[in-house]
């Protein structure tokens, strides 16, 4: 008697205790989407050192995971990952799809990488399409600031599944965050590593706190967006071949800093 009290007693608790997020999607089947990137880094909306050349202002490639909640590419208030600050600083990638190649591996957490090319201006838009699964429903990305010091762009752990459905199209704002790894205040900031590591932070019109930030606007009451993006769900009647897998260089180069 004593036994089965404590059995029923685990069976409830376990079945109490919170699931994931991706745990929840119900569809049946795979979902593919656009994903397209705009920059809206212009020198009207960003006057403060905008960078005119060498280089100009400009975006790196985009990459991203479909995946389930066992992993997180980024994370804000959270310690990035050595591939995180190596795409986040000189835009490599190697070092970060090694991550994301283990992640899979080791927990099956991920479902797929895609890529998009870079923006060669402050403002633009680039694109590519993704698959996602309902065990791994959730998408996250990243693009580098360029130039900066370890300045980046992007979105964690968005969920395109909504119960039993995909989502139709959804948009987001993008705000700049800081990796944490480089103490540079200004775009073109020499190399000056942050000993300890600090955490990935969001850059506002008021943090950092000092007049020598790029971003120090402190008239404004929000920064505007400097990027936005978009995915939309493709139909049937709109899936074609896939698109092929783009190759992201070893080295960056912080004028063009695009894939191959």
């Amino acid at each position: 008697k004593v036994l089965w009290t404590v059995l029923v007693t685990m069976l409830g608790y376990s079945s109490s205790l919170p699931v994931g997020e991706d745990a929840l999607c119900t569809a049946e089947e795979l979902a593919k989407y656009r994903i397209i990137f705009t920059g809206k880094w212009s020198q009207t909306a960003f006057p403060k050192q905008y960078p005119l050349y060498r280089p100009p202002a400009q975006w790196s490639s985009l990459l991203g995971v479909t995946h389930s909640s066992d992993y997180n590419m980024w994370k804000k208030n959270e310690y990035a990952s050595n591939g995180v600050r190596d795409f986040a600083e000189k835009g490599e990638a190697w070092a970060l799809m090694k991550e994301i190649e283990e992640a899979g591996e080791k927990i099956q957490s991920v479902h797929g990488i895609f890529s998009a090319p870079a923006i060669s201006s402050g403002t633009g838009q680039t694109s590519t399409e993704l698959e996602a699964h309902p065990r791994h429903p959730l998408v996250s990305f990243v693009v580098r600031i360029v130039p900066s010091p370890d300045w980046f762009v992007g979105i964690d752990s968005l969920n395109l599944c909504e119960g039993n459905h995909w989502t139709d199209e959804v948009s987001v704002d993008l705000f700049p965050y800081d990796a944490g790894t480089d103490s540079g205040f200004t775009f073109s900031s020499p190399n000056f590593a942050t000993i300890p590591q600090d955490t990935v932070t969001e850059i506002t019109c008021s943090s950092p706190s000092h007049p020598a930030n790029s971003f120090y606007y402190p008239k404004l009451k929000m920064l505007p967006p400097i990027a936005q993006v978009t995915m939309v769900k493709l139909k049937k009647s709109q899936l074609g071949l896939s698109a092929p897998f783009i190759n992201l260089p070893a080295k960056s180069n912080e004028v063009i800093d695009s894939v191959s």
